[in-house]
């Protein structure tokens, strides 16, 4: 009988009294150290939790073991490149062991962060049944001679190739692409503002929107949100632009198809090439929309306009 009193008694002191410092590890790593009497409120009795204080833990945690998956895509050979699946904290699993080692006394002074698969969302399998049937094309051109130019050109079409959008999904191309900036490659290179030409960081990107558009419009696909230029530009016929400007106008596609779609786009040697594919099993009605000249007029520099928009003569 005395025995298990002193028994019972050793007990309730270790809940009383866990050790104080708890490792959280990742992969073998040490990640974070706590103090465990920093988590348990302080009333008497049998220890209870701060769930609150539990919570924030987690949070941090989670930002430090997140790994976000990487879709599949197509090289530029046509070759597959397989997905990469990522991982996220098991906010149940982790709940648990802390538990554990609060209530029952467990021995352990470290906690291995229990994670989870987090699976891509574009696997190999996906993406090689979509790159079968071509739906919808469309090629630009431009004087590549322009570097800065050109090379905002190729930017944005890296930021929207291989872009898969599922049926009823919608694609942003300011979300796709973000915003232009210096710290993002972006260089700076003439824009129309207001119907004036000026120049900004990621000039000529509207070049890749617009021939996003026009391939998605053969494509069949539904154009939710799409503006014109406030003046001509000479890249395609009138009337068939896209501008896009982070704080104003986006161009907005939707998947109306009950299969997926893939975006292709590139950008090199004065031509920009956008190409969506989807599965054999994909049935549409082609639009017809009007070319592309291959004959652009020479390009204008900001430097050679007056204060009237007009060409000044050297």
């Amino acid at each position: 009988m005395g025995w298990n009193w002193l028994t019972g008694l050793m007990v309730l002191l270790q809940l009383m009294n866990p050790t104080e410092l708890l490792w959280i590890d990742h992969d073998g790593e040490a990640i974070d150290t706590v103090n465990i009497r920093e988590y348990i409120q302080p009333l008497p009795g049998i220890p209870i939790v701060d769930e609150n204080k539990l919570e924030r833990l987690m949070d941090q945690a989670a930002k430090k073991v997140a790994r976000a998956p990487v879709d599949a895509t197509i090289d530029g050979s046509g070759r597959i490149n397989p997905e990469k699946n990522g991982s996220e904290l098991d906010r149940q699993a982790f709940r648990i062991k802390f538990y554990r080692r609060v209530y029952e006394g467990e021995a352990y002074s470290k906690l291995e962060v229990p994670t989870k698969h987090v699976y891509a969302k574009v696997d190999s399998e996906v993406l090689s049944s979509i790159k079968v049937k071509e739906i919808g094309q469309y090629w630009t051109y431009y004087n590549s001679r322009n570097r800065n130019r050109s090379h905002n050109v190729a930017l944005a079409a890296k930021a929207v190739n291989n872009i898969v959008v599922f049926p009823g999904e919608t694609f942003s191309f300011n979300k796709t692409v973000g915003k232009r900036t210096r710290q993002k490659g972006y260089l700076r290179a003439p824009v129309i503002v207001r119907g004036e030409l000026a120049e900004d960081y990621g000039g000529g990107i509207c070049q890749v929107s617009s021939t996003l558009f026009n391939a998605a419009d053969r494509a069949g696909l539904r154009i939710v949100e799409r503006y014109s230029h406030s003046r001509q530009v000479p890249y395609v016929p009138p009337g068939r632009d896209a501008t896009v400007s982070w704080y104003g106008p986006d161009l907005v596609l939707e998947n109306p198809y009950q299969q997926p779609i893939l975006i292709r786009a590139r950008a090199s040697a004065g031509e920009v090439s956008v190409l969506i594919t989807s599965t054999e099993m994909l049935e549409f009605q082609k639009r017809e929309v009007p070319s592309a000249s291959k004959k652009l007029p020479p390009e204008i520099r900001v430097d050679d306009l007056n204060v009237n928009g007009l060409k000044q003569h050297r």
